[in-house]
């Protein structure tokens, strides 16, 4: 699900898990603006199994894909396990994420307290 706030980082693709089972991936998205820590959205089109959040092949192909549209930086670790759904993983982005999500029109509150 997105809203007029969502990021489109990525349109639909495919995502194999480690157990060697194809994902249908919606899309991957993030929040238009947030204070430092970025959460990334990935939406699959059914339902995955109990912890998939927690698949090191699965998250790995996620950030293959975000290397691919010109993320460059460190791999991102899954985020408060209270976030993840079933049909949805979070992610917890590095700090290294930020000029990349800028360039796609991310907007960092925090810097607005930077210039005081």
């Amino acid at each position: 699900m997105t809203t007029d706030t969502d990021i489109e980082l990525s349109g639909p693709f495919k995502a194999v898990d480690g157990t060697g089972r194809s994902h249908d991936v919606k899309a991957i998205r993030i929040f238009d603006e947030g204070y430092g820590i970025i959460d990334v959205y990935v939406d699959f089109a059914s339902q995955l199994d109990a912890g998939l959040y927690k698949d090191s092949v699965l998250v790995g192909q996620i950030i293959e894909r975000l290397r691919a549209l010109g993320y460059r930086g460190p791999d991102f670790a899954h985020s408060d396990p209270g976030l993840q759904d079933r049909k949805l993983i979070v992610l917890e982005a590095p700090e290294e994420f930020a000029p990349f999500a800028k360039s796609r029109g991310w907007k960092n509150l925090a810097e607005e307290f930077d210039e005081e």
